[in-house]
């Protein structure tokens, strides 16, 4: 079974589907004001900012990338910042803007992105 089927199942079976669509619109929302500039509106890397960087931003659609990271990493480089998972020193820590609780929505709303993807 993968990540989504057992979320989906246990969320089911704790009747917590209404508040996960919540999240993920919530983590969407935030994706939308925080993460496009780099990562872009639909999630491919490929951001308004993207010219001016030296290195590409994530792809969270890329799901051979993002099954490579826990759910504890992506809320980490989030909250600290890429290089605190030694990843790249441009992607910001935005705990000082964001709760922990928009960091999970965020996280969701990430492995929304590279489920739906196909690819």
């Amino acid at each position: 079974m993968n990540y989504s089927a057992t979320l989906l199942a246990s969320l089911l079976l704790a009747g917590s589907l209404p508040a996960l669509a919540d999240d993920i619109e919530h983590g969407e929302n935030l994706y939308t004001i925080y993460c496009t500039q780099c990562h872009g509106v639909t999630g491919n890397g490929d951001g308004v900012n993207v010219p001016a960087m030296s290195v590409q931003p994530r792809n969270h659609r890329d799901q051979g990338e993002m099954s490579a990271r826990t759910d504890a990493e992506l809320f980490k480089a989030v909250k600290e910042g890429g290089k605190s998972i030694n990843k790249s020193v441009l992607m910001p820590p935005w705990g000082g803007n964001l709760s922990d609780d928009d960091i999970h929505a965020l996280v969701r709303y990430m492995r929304q992105l590279c489920c739906e993807s196909g690819g």
